[in-house]
């Protein structure tokens, strides 16, 4: 299966949650592109301690997910 998520927000919690939805995916054998769009593209300034949104996206890489930015 095929999957795209576009995310179009700077709330830390909110692209660390659906980074990590993605890798599951991922995980599972699926294609995955995911997409940051608007405020998405601070994603760097975001992360933090808490939330590794910054992690997150490297380990989708490792994973062969599709960024886009």
């Amino acid at each position: 299966m095929k999957w795209a998520f576009i995310i179009y927000t700077n709330d830390a919690e909110t692209i660390y949650n659906a980074i990590r939805l993605a890798n599951v995916t991922l995980k599972k054998g699926d294609e995955v592109s995911t997409f940051m769009l608007g405020k998405g593209v601070e994603f760097q300034e975001v992360s933090n301690e808490s939330f590794d949104v910054k992690g997150q996206i490297k380990i989708f890489g490792e994973n062969g997910g599709d960024f886009y930015v």
